[in-house]
């Protein structure tokens, strides 16, 4: 299923409806990802402070894989540059 994300507290509140439709506690949830119980209700309630790295290690934690839909024209342009449209997301150059 694809929903649209237009900014952190919509991600925040996916975040919360996949981790409860999973029924984990959000206590249990931050313990399994590695993450402190305090992060993760942040990511929650949609704070713009949060650490990406974290943040994408929660995502993963729950089994959510963001993807970015870009036009067409720039498809072209980054597959041209050696942008992987799946993956670490590695350029060839520094443009």
């Amino acid at each position: 299923m694809k929903i649209a994300i237009d900014n952190a507290a919509e991600l925040g509140r996916l975040v919360r409806a996949v981790r409860k439709a999973q029924n984990i506690r959000q206590d249990d949830a931050a313990g399994s990802i590695g993450v402190s119980e305090n992060f993760l209700g942040k990511v929650e309630r949609g704070s713009d402070t949060v650490q990406w790295g974290k943040l994408f290690q929660v995502l993963e934690g729950l089994g959510v894989r963001l993807e970015a839909d870009v036009p067409e024209d720039v498809g072209a342009w980054l597959r041209e540059r050696g942008f992987s449209a799946y993956g670490s997301g590695a350029r060839k150059d520094h443009e």
